[in-house]
């Protein structure tokens, strides 16, 4: 009889190992290696007759520039890097009932007005599915199919040759290859390698939903991102209205690209001036709060920042939401030094409106001002903004797309900005006052002669 082979695969990350440790040694993580019996069939016999590979030259492939399908979605286009690439494999993940199957079925329903499009649905049966479309308006006879066998599934593709293919998720799917579990680590990547083989050989655009751990990362192993074209993360509480979405890895756009959409009723709806819903808009200006033109890739957003100081009752708090705490710790030490605002004897809280995670240090010198409004008591007028890194000798240092930030907050209606003396245009900016400053304390000194 055949000795059974067998391997210990990590369930964090994937990596393989010949026999059982406590730790494995790729990740560091403990008690995650589990046994996997391997199966005598190592490549899956649907794929085998597919367009065979062939070596060419580099100089005698043609560049094609062929024109990206859209989504129907203008917003998602744009975080794709235009829209679909025939062949591009699109992993989706965000935690539970935040929107992923209901913004991949408005997308699929779009696809297949032009092109025929397959949903592949492993947690959920044909009959919801049609009762979620029907409660979204969708009209469009998408092919739905309810199947977790990944053989089945690629058989039904060759012969219905889809355009677009959605498998959710592709932690329920199974292989015959791989004999572990069902959304176990070495099930998710052979099914990935399958799914991804196929749409590179035959052209076909694959969406991939994945579940998402307690941290939010995505579940299964790393190689799973590693295997797509982009990855795509949802943001926002899943009990609120708006939904971010984040390209974390994109090859054919910039990175970190967002669009942002809003529940409906009907649907996520494409929010086509995301600055409004980060302001308050607040018709009376309240100590602690300034507003900030950030940069999300390639588009500059109006943030606003709130602080709240207050006095400690016994080892003083800092907490942050939306910005690095270690970076709020920073900013204080900063301003005690080189501004004179001590908060050793204080509770400092401060918080990006609207649910945004703000990573750039752009956003230093309006912090600091928050928190001296707050402290201080002092009211910073509704059309001031702010922006500046602040070095660790008090200088306000340059950021960069500062004449696009400008020009964006120009359009929203804001009189004065305060920003790095390096970042001063040569000429001047219509309807907007430039406050060029240099160094942290001539920020705090204008903003303790203006602000009321």
């Amino acid at each position: 009889m055949a000795k059974v082979k067998s391997e210990f695969i990590c369930q964090e990350c994937g990596a393989s190992f010949p026999q059982w440790g406590g730790q494995c040694l790729e990740c560091k993580e403990w008690n995650t290696l589990e046994q996997v019996v391997l199966s005598s069939s190592s490549k899956s016999a649907i794929l085998q007759d597919l367009p065979p590979s062939k070596v060419q030259k580099l100089s005698a492939v043609k560049s094609e520039h062929k024109p990206r399908l859209t989504t129907g979605l203008t917003e998602l286009d744009r975080t794709l890097g235009g829209g679909l690439v025939d062949g591009s494999v699109v992993l989706i993940g965000g935690d539970p009932g935040i929107g992923k199957s209901t913004l991949i079925l408005q997308v699929i329903a779009a696809i297949n007005k032009s092109h025929t499009a397959l949903y592949v649905s492993g947690e959920e049966s044909a009959q919801q599915i049609s009762d979620r479309a029907v409660r979204l308006g969708i009209k469009e006879d998408v092919l739905l199919l309810s199947e977790t066998h990944l053989e089945k599934i690629l058989q039904l593709a060759k012969e219905v040759k889809p355009k677009a293919i959605v498998i959710d998720s592709i932690q329920t799917m199974v292989t015959d290859i791989s004999a572990s579990a069902p959304g176990s680590v070495t099930q998710v990547r052979d099914c990935a390698a399958q799914l991804t083989q196929y749409a590179k050989q035959t052209s076909t655009i694959l969406f991939l939903i994945g579940h998402v751990t307690k941290g939010g990362a995505l579940a299964g192993p790393r190689i799973l991102e590693h295997m797509v074209d982009c990855v795509l993360y949802f943001e926002g509480d899943a009990g609120g209205r708006y939904r971010i979405i984040r390209a974390v890895k994109n090859r054919f756009g910039a990175v970190n690209e967002i669009s942002v959409f809003a529940m409906s009723e009907i649907g996520l709806a494409q929010v086509e001036n995301p600055s409004a819903i980060f302001l308050s808009n607040q018709n009376k200006p309240l100590p602690g709060s300034m507003v900030t033109v950030t940069r999300e890739a390639s588009r500059p957003l109006l943030v606003e920042f709130q602080a709240l100081v207050d006095q400690s009752g016994g080892n003083p708090k800092r907490v942050c939401v939306g910005l690095d705490q270690n970076r709020l710790a920073l900013q204080l030490a900063i301003l005690h030094k080189h501004g004179g605002i001590a908060t050793f004897d204080q509770d400092v809280f401060v918080n990006v409106v609207g649910g945004i995670k703000i990573v750039e240090t752009a956003s230093d010198l309006v912090v600091m001002l928050t928190i001296m409004s707050s402290l201080r008591n002092k009211t910073i007028p509704n059309d001031w903004i702010a922006f500046g890194e602040v070095g660790l000798t008090g200088e306000v240092r340059p950021v960069y797309n500062a004449i696009e930030r400008l020009s964006e907050a120009q359009k929203h209606g804001f009189k004065t900005a305060i920003i790095p003396k390096g970042n001063e245009p040569k000429k001047p900016i219509k309807n907007i006052k430039i406050v060029a400053v240099g160094h942290l304390y001539q920020a705090l000194q204008y903003m303790a002669e203006n602000a009321e």
